[in-house]
């Protein structure tokens, strides 16, 4: 087999990707793009934190 005959197998995959639609169900859509975001800036792990251990960054005094 020859590069010619691998390049049209690629050709006719690519096609068929290219032109490819899936039939797509709006309904779910439609509820993923509804639904409520949380707030990017909130920190959904600071519960599971220890908060003694934020002493830690702190600098140690010298006497």
């Amino acid at each position: 087999m020859g590069r010619g005959r691998q390049k049209a197998k690629h050709t006719k995959v690519a096609r068929e990707l290219k032109y490819f639609s899936p039939n797509t169900d709006l309904t779910q859509l439609e509820r993923e793009l509804a639904a409520k975001e949380d707030d990017p800036y909130v920190d959904k792990w600071a519960d599971l934190v220890d908060d003694e251990d934020d002493d830690l960054d702190e600098t140690p005094r010298t006497a």
